[in-house]
């Protein structure tokens, strides 16, 4: 089955680029445009995507509010939401991450990435631009809360503790597979366990509670 997106991005033309990647991707189908974040959600909970693709910067309701309302309780249904913006350090985007999107791109990103960004989303994964995951990861963690996170009641195993750094780190589930020579489902239960113990939403959440805890140094 097609994986279902939602678009939105208050300018047209970068819309229609954006939709038109998608359209020619294998196993995309765009079902939905959207010019603001409202609209974006009301989109959203009336076709019920699987990803929601939104520009942080948008009139009324913004990327970072529309992504708490799709991802927070609610509806069943929670799409799962990556953000895209112009800029690499964009002060908003720590908040949309914070907020529950699973993911960060660039718009110069490039068709292939941005694929990859809706297919890592669609299947529970998370990607931020392999070029500034960890300069954004330690920006933002450095930008965040004095206030160390607290550790979790059960402890990390070593083995969770290995797989917490190369999340930090951006890689994927494959490379991670290949680093620490386990499989691929040994990996994704792992991560699934890191969730469960930190209480994080998803990998990009895992990532940013190993700067916060300083497990990820400069």
């Amino acid at each position: 089955m097609n994986i279902r997106v939602v678009v939105a991005d208050d300018q047209e033309i970068v819309r229609t680029g954006l939709v038109m990647i998608l359209d020619s991707r294998e196993g995309v189908e765009v079902v939905g445009q959207a010019a603001d974040g409202r609209q974006a959600v009301e989109l959203a909970r009336r076709l019920r995507p699987d990803v929601c693709l939104l520009d942080i910067r948008m009139p009324g309701l913004d990327g970072i509010e529309a992504t708490r309302l799709l991802t927070g309780p609610g509806p069943d249904h929670s799409p799962a939401v990556v953000v895209i913006t112009t800029f690499d350090l964009d002060e908003y985007v720590y908040d949309a991450l914070r907020a529950g999107a699973r993911g960060f791109l660039l718009k110069d990103a490039g068709p292939d990435l941005l694929s990859q960004a809706v297919h890592a989303a669609a299947a529970g994964d998370a990607l931020i631009a392999p070029r500034i995951t960890a300069r954004l990861l330690e920006a933002f963690a450095d930008s965040g809360s004095p206030t160390r996170p607290a550790e979790p009641v059960e402890p990390l195993t070593e083995r969770e503790e290995q797989v917490l750094l190369t999340v930090a780190r951006g890689r994927t589930n494959a490379e991670i597979a290949e680093e620490l020579y386990i499989s691929l489902s040994t990996v994704k239960a792992h991560i699934a366990g890191l969730m469960a113990k930190l209480g994080a939403r998803n990998r990009v959440e895992i990532a940013m509670w190993a700067y916060e805890t300083k497990r990820v140094r400069h």
